[in-house]
């Protein structure tokens, strides 16, 4: 059994510093320190643990970005993957959603996978396009959110669980392979161990230029990042504890909600 797991690299909401420019656009700075997708560390741990817990199971981490993305793969490897696979973009600029997921599944096309794991979203850009994107193009049955999984012992189904509108859940039945785009909190990620890597500093990645792949433009052009506005502003309310409880409901019928 094959199975190909989907990892981000994003930069690390602390210490990143937003401001607003002469046109009083958002600029955001410092991006300094760079990290694994969070959601995708609970898709490559599940996919570790079915490679421990089946014979036979060889997991490929697939990462989409600049030269510092290697990183995620390392750290991959380090929690247990087997191989990365580095489409390497020219540019730190994001290539999009669609570009993503076209790249992966071109080269996943080129190999026969029987499952496919990715997490929920990323952290920057909160869509949770690629995985769904990816599916289509590789023509997968597929399921997102979800928060459960079990694979048949003959291997040719899972059965997963997925969070849907209001709190409820559905079971779905999928045919293999497929793609599963996964919920925190299916599994707990571990920390990678000092032997692990070790390894994964003196592996050498699949690495291959975007360029040699399919272009794909992206669609969608970010034209730029606005601070919220205050639109309202608190109100302090002084004096004892009877003052401002009258004052408190003075508001509230003011605003006819008692």
């Amino acid at each position: 059994m094959k199975i190909l797991v989907c990892a981000k690299q994003v930069p690390e909401l602390e210490g990143i510093a937003v401001h607003s420019d002469t046109e009083g656009m958002a600029v955001l700075e410092n991006f300094g320190r760079f990290a694994m997708n969070r959601f995708d560390e609970f898709a490559v741990e599940q996919a570790v643990r079915i490679k421990e817990s089946l014979e036979g199971v060889q997991v490929h981490a697939i990462t989409v970005g600049p030269l510092q993305a290697s990183q995620v793969l390392k750290r991959a490897v380090g929690v247990g993957c087997d191989e990365g696979i580095h489409l390497l973009t020219a540019t730190d600029a994001d290539p999009g959603s669609q570009a993503v997921a076209a790249w992966i599944s071109e080269f996943a096309g080129s190999v026969e996978y029987d499952l496919v794991l990715c997490g929920a979203m990323s952290e920057d850009a909160m869509a949770g396009q690629v995985g769904p994107m990816a599916a289509a193009l590789m023509d997968l049955p597929y399921a997102t959110q979800v928060i459960g999984m079990d694979l048949a012992s003959d291997l040719t189904q899972v059965t997963v669980e997925r969070e849907i509108e209001g709190g409820a859940r559905e079971m779905v039945n999928l045919s293999l392979p497929a793609l599963l785009a996964l919920q925190p909190g299916i599994n707990r990620p571990r920390y990678p161990s000092l032997s692990n890597l070790l390894r994964a500093n003196q592996k050498v990645f699949n690495t291959i230029a975007t360029e040699s792949l399919t272009s794909v433009r992206n669609p969608v052009d970010c034209l730029g990042l606005v601070l919220p506005k205050h639109s309202r502003a608190a109100q302090v309310i002084t004096g004892s504890a009877l003052e401002k409880a009258s004052k408190v409901a003075a508001i509230l019928k003011a605003k006819a909600l008692i």
